[in-house]
This record gives C-alpha cells, structure tokens and sequence, in this order.
C-alpha cells in the first residue's frame, strides 16, 4: 500500500514538472501574442484533471479515442502557435454520458509539453495551469 502511494505521488509530481517546464519564457511569449488567460495550480484542479496530466505525462493510454487530436485554437484564446502545437485531452465529469465540457489543452511536444490549459466550460475559457 506505501509503494501505491509512493509511485501515486511520483506520478503527481511527474505531471507538474511536465506542466511547469520553463514557465518563465511561455509567460513572455503568451503576454507577447496578446492571448490573455487566467491560472490554476494544480491544487485547485478537480481529481480527475490532475489524473488527466498523469496520463499525459505517461504517455496514455487515454480513456477516451479522441485523446489526443490536435486541438485547432481557432478562437485564438491560447497563444498563437503553428497548427499542432495544441493537443487535447478530455476531463472525465462524474455521472456525464458523455466527455462532458471538461478539457486539458498541452502544447509542445507530448510527454514534454510546454504549457496546459484547463477548461472547464468546452473551449469558452481557459486557465494557465501552475504548480
């Protein structure tokens, strides 16, 4: 039972390392482009999206078939960045019959990613998640 809440909290950690990497230079760039977000520590994210950022961080396997696509930003609400930059992966929502509205959006290369966003109302809103 220790070393499941050991390897739980390696996992943990793995995934805000990959999600804080170099927050410095994309804080720069993302004020440079225009596109204005908020911020959310991985604390104050739902379990489930904090097991979503564990999945990223693994590598997968994803729960649902669509994990993954490339995500378009055609609102342009994230910073700007060549087409398949961003990634998308869905946040389980409890008692949903469906993906629910629940989003994180990665860019950079996966496993590695320069930045998450979380959306909790599909796409309308997004928020920079921190350590």
């Amino acid at each position: 039972m220790r070393r499941l809440a050991l390897a739980a909290s390696g996992v943990f950690l793995a995934a805000v390392l990959v999600c804080s990497q170099g927050a410095a230079a994309r804080t720069q760039a993302a004020d440079d482009d225009g596109a204005s977000v908020g911020t959310v520590s991985v604390g104050e994210l739902p379990r489930e999206a904090v097991n979503t950022l564990s999945l990223i961080a693994e590598g997968g396997p994803y729960p649902f078939e669509k994990d993954g696509v490339v995500f378009g930003n055609y609102e342009r609400q994230l910073p700007q960045h060549r087409r398949g930059y961003y990634h998308e992966y869905t946040v389980p929502t409890p008692r949903a019959h469906n993906r629910g509205a629940r989003r994180i959006v990665c860019g950079g290369p996966p496993r590695q990613t320069d930045d998450c966003y979380y959306t909790d109302d599909h796409y309308a809103s997004f928020r920079r998640i921190v350590e």
